[in-house]
């Protein structure tokens, strides 16, 4: 299955938003695919940095407290693809 999941970013002024799709998962549900949001990059302009968020059950983001703030993407995205507490991939 892991082949017919894609990853994709849905972007914003001040956030990037991470989202899994997925593809109909049976006959009858139409081409649409599933998406659900796993995780959100925050921009502070004043500061110039991003910060990591995870999403709970109820759709909501909240502040990802094992990382801090960095000016650098490519940081929260290696702490997102290394989940050490599956909070984003499960």
């Amino acid at each position: 299955m892991r082949d017919e999941v894609r990853v994709e970013v849905d972007v914003a002024e001040r956030h990037l938003t991470i989202v899994e799709c997925r593809p109909p998962w049976r006959g009858g549900m139409g081409a649409k695919w599933t998406r659900f949001p796993i995780a959100r990059l925050r921009y502070t302009k004043s500061a110039g940095m991003w910060s990591l968020y995870w999403r709970d059950r109820d759709l909501r983001f909240h502040a990802y407290d094992l990382v801090s703030p960095t000016a650098s993407v490519e940081e929260l995205l290696g702490e997102l693809d290394r989940d050490p507490t599956a909070i984003f991939w499960g």
